[in-house]
């Protein structure tokens, strides 16, 4: 069955959402956009472990993104002095990766809250109730339709979580959870609707219906579609706001925004935020395109802070990234972002900490990062038995023929450029080697078998590309990425001397907006045929800045019409 898309989704809730007329709607039709697109200087981040980005710039500042690489669809909970962050996972398996902070800058992961698949996974809401915490999650197991699903724990520093409880909600998405003035607790969905849930959360109690007709942008705007998603809600001063996504994940760079309501009961009714759009990319200029899908969190300090993600600007390949921006109460009781151009460092919130290095990609497989950095696109269920480790190797039995119909171990990607390397041994009847992979019909990459190494490129091999290889030893293969643009070499007595492939490539365009998925360009060790391949000392390097003109720098011939400066 194919797979569901967002547009498929939003179908039966378009009809009636479109049919209320915009003077009916705070604001109303006429309303300007925000002002002033800004042209942004190049970024200078600190330097970490691996020469990765870092956002604190230990001077008191930070430079988005706050987490790097494909982090979408944020979802942070603030737990007295700890925070904890997560977001959508789609098809990898573990999934769910716990993030956690103290400072709301400095990040590590702890580990996977779902280790079984349940099909695609999207945006998902983290919350504590009592001494219990609990994620709200849409899946749509075996590609048969959305549902909406909890897990919990007892412990999340380190507990095993639940297995999914399927609360019976279908076809919605990006689940918010919030306790009403009454005390029952409420979920919300995409639409904007609500149910009641059972005094534990664990199931439902009540109907679906509508709770909140979002506030409308002029229909002249460049969006890719209204798309109301991402609610969530908190309570101040007596008023619950409650935060949500309109635009459009994707599309145009100016489509996705934030926008605001609030309530005095959870029943409504509510009143648009003056303020609206609260966060958007107006100009492809910016440096973060499709801003959007935001949590408002409690600083350290008290003061608010709002994260979302975005595309980083000419580098759609990463993945949406984790942003964030200081937030200004005013004396309305509404909420602005305050962070204007995020090409410059913001003051980081207080009080002020020590920055870390970061979390090292390089693995030399003594230890199990399953989770936490690697993870299996897509596999059975049966697809985590097929990993081991012995000997400093990590050992990853077949599937599939290729790439293409593999179940590959994948590692997120965290800068504008990168190198990359891995020795792989392949016994007789295997096939392994490393790729850079976005799903099975987008991906590049060297193979190694025992008589040859073959080249992926267009999510097929070339056979006319093969190279003979020497000898019958283990075969170092690196990759170098310098901004889109792949260079391979090959050694075969271990790195002492390497051997230029013969084929360059270019990746700019292996993105969402071309290949559909909302997923990113990932790092790929795969293995294919009847024999396990073995894999050791994987590496990982951030480049400095790229040492040719970047590629993919926009170009006022390639905006779409009207993006220039936003409407």
């Amino acid at each position: 069955m194919p797979m569901t898309t967002r547009r498929d989704l939003f179908k039966t809730m378009a009809a009636g959402a479109l049919a209320a007329p915009l003077a009916a709607l705070a604001g109303g039709g006429d309303k300007a956009a925000p002002a002033g697109p800004c042209v942004p200087a190049p970024p200078r981040w600190r330097r970490g472990v691996e020469n990765q980005r870092r956002a604190d710039l230990g001077d008191g500042t930070y430079l988005n993104p706050i987490v790097a690489g494909d982090r979408p669809d944020p979802t942070i909970l603030k737990d007295g002095d700890d925070y904890y962050m997560t977001f959508s996972s789609f098809r990898d398996v573990p999934g769910i990766v716990i993030w956690h902070s103290t400072d709301l800058l400095n990040w590590a992961p702890l580990g996977p809250a779902l280790r079984q698949p349940l099909g695609d996974v999207w945006a998902m809401d983290l919350c504590r109730h009592g001494d219990r915490y609990y994620i709200y999650l849409p899946a749509n197991p075996g590609d048969k339709g959305w549902r909406i699903f909890v897990i919990w724990t007892d412990d999340i520093r380190g507990g095993r979580w639940s297995d999914p409880v399927d609360l019976g909600i279908e076809h919605f998405i990006d689940p918010g959870h919030v306790v009403g003035e009454d005390g029952k607790r409420y979920l919300f969905v995409n639409g904007i609707r609500k149910i009641r849930l059972t005094d534990d959360g664990l199931a439902t109690d009540g109907m679906l219906e509508m709770a909140y007709e979002p506030w409308r942008y002029p229909e002249e705007w460049i969006t890719e579609n209204f798309a109301p998603e991402g609610p969530k809600l908190f309570w101040r001063d007596g008023w619950l706001y409650l935060v949500t996504a309109v635009g459009g994940t994707a599309g145009p760079v100016t489509g996705h925004m934030v926008i605001a309501a609030r309530s005095r009961s959870v029943h409504g009714p509510w009143e648009h935020c003056p303020h609206n759009p609260l966060v958007r990319t107006l100009s492809i200029d910016e440096p973060w395109w499709s801003r959007g899908h935001a949590t408002v969190v409690e600083g350290p300090a008290g003061d608010a802070w709002m994260v979302y993600h975005g595309y980083e600007n000419g580098f759609r390949t990463l993945g949406r990234q984790a942003l964030m921006e200081p937030v200004e109460w005013g004396d309305d009781g509404w909420f602005r972002a305050k962070g204007g151009d995020l090409s410059r460092p913001l003051r980081k919130p207080l009080p002020s900490s020590r920055p870390s290095a970061g979390t090292a990609l390089s693995d030399d497989f003594s230890g199990d990062r399953l989770g936490t950095q690697w993870c299996l696109f897509q596999p059975g269920a049966d697809g985590l038995a097929r990993i081991s480790r012995s000997g400093g190797a990590l050992a990853l039995s077949g599937s599939g023929s290729s790439p293409a119909d593999s179940a590959p171990l994948l590692c997120t990607m965290v800068d504008r450029s990168y190198e990359i390397e891995v020795t792989v041994e392949v016994p007789d009847g295997g096939e392994g080697g490393l790729l850079l992979f976005y799903n099975h019909k987008a991906f590049v990459g060297l193979g190694v078998t025992p008589e040859v190494v073959k080249t992926f490129q267009y999510a097929e091999e070339h056979p006319w590309a093969r190279v003979p290889r020497q000898g019958s030893g283990a075969v170092r293969v690196r990759l170098t990425n310098d901004a889109h643009v792949l260079t391979w070499r090959y050694s075969y007595d271990g790195g002492r001397t390497w051997r230029l492939h013969g084929t360059r490539m270019e990746v700019s365009g292996i993105h969402h907006n071309v290949f559909g998925g909302f997923l990113s360009l990932r790092a790929g060790l795969y293995s294919a045929g009847h024999a396990p391949v073995r894999f050791r000392d994987f590496r990982y390097r951030a480049l400095p800045d790229p040492t040719h003109p970047r590629a993919a720098a926009p170009a006022a011939s390639a905006a779409q019409p009207g993006t220039r400066t936003a409407r």
